[in-house]
């Protein structure tokens, strides 16, 4: 049986549907056991307290040998979260952990929010269970998104370039990690298939949709002075805009065949998903 986390959000929730279509038992291992995904097969469902539930999460794990372990929503104890409930799966047997990471995840990574993934991931090595990981990029679907209403995206990328990938090919990809032999000890980059700088991937976008979008190069005072009216926290910000400066570093500037490989086909485009 397999068991998943995040399955009420957008990853998690599609590997479930997925994991059904294939006839594979598992478990969903949610806060909430009414926004829990209605399935048909034999699925099971676990509430516990989140992921710093050390006593809920090794109860949810009893009887799993392999977990998907999403990532948390960002948080300032997001690594804490991550280690209690990787040790508390170990402890309830746990004996392999396929974990939601990000693209470049390095102790050094510019983005913060990647050091936070390499930490865990770095816990995860040390543990008794074996271990895949799947570093993503970010996700095309959100890029219509990202300029809000004023369809103005800002920040301090520069001409860096990404290579976003749809949730969906995510999902295809973390099933295959999920059910098939082969991919214990291994990392994989899962991107799109062609890397846009900002400039390129808005007006992309304001040419297939009609929708007016366009990208505003920031220096680092600006980025900052821009977001300092929402009153955020300093380590939110600093996720925020380490985000643009990632990709200005080049750090996201990463494209490869993964997701082909894992799934029999090739990632969505930025153009195909823009005119679906």
């Amino acid at each position: 049986m397999i068991a998943i986390t995040g399955a009420t959000g957008e990853v998690g929730g599609r590997v479930a549907r997925r994991l059904v279509q294939a006839g594979c038992e598992q478990r969903l291992i949610v806060r909430d056991a009414a926004r829990a995904p209605q399935l048909d097969g034999v699925v099971q469902v676990a509430e516990f307290g989140g992921y710093l539930d050390a006593d809920g999460m090794q109860r949810a794990c009893d009887g799993i040998e392999t977990l998907l372990l999403v990532s948390a929503r960002e948080s300032g104890d997001r690594v804490a979260q991550h280690l209690t409930a990787i040790d508390a799966a170990v402890v309830a047997g746990v004996q392999r952990i396929v974990y939601l990471s990000f693209l470049s995840a390095a102790p050094d990574a510019t983005f913060t929010f990647a050091r936070d993934h390499y930490a865990t991931e770095e816990h995860i090595r040390s543990s008794a269970a074996t271990f895949t990981f799947s570093r993503q990029s970010l996700y095309m679907d959100l890029v219509p998104l990202i300029g809000g209403e004023q369809g103005v995206i800002r920040g301090p990328a520069g001409d860096g370039r990404l290579a976003p990938i749809l949730r969906d090919d995510v999902a295809d990809a973390l099933v295959a990690m999920l059910t098939q032999r082969g991919h214990d000890g291994a990392t994989y980059e899962l991107t799109g298939p062609q890397a846009f700088t900002l400039a390129e991937m808005t007006a992309l976008v304001s040419a297939l949709t009609g929708s007016a979008m366009r990208f505003e190069n920031e220096t680092l005072e600006e980025a900052q002075a821009s977001r300092a009216g929402y009153g955020a926290p300093a380590w939110e910000v600093a996720g925020w805009i380490s985000t643009y400066t990632a990709i200005a570093a080049g750090e996201m500037d990463v494209v490869t065949d993964d997701v082909a490989r894992l799934t029999g086909h090739e990632p969505t485009a930025l153009h195909e998903f823009l005119t679906t």
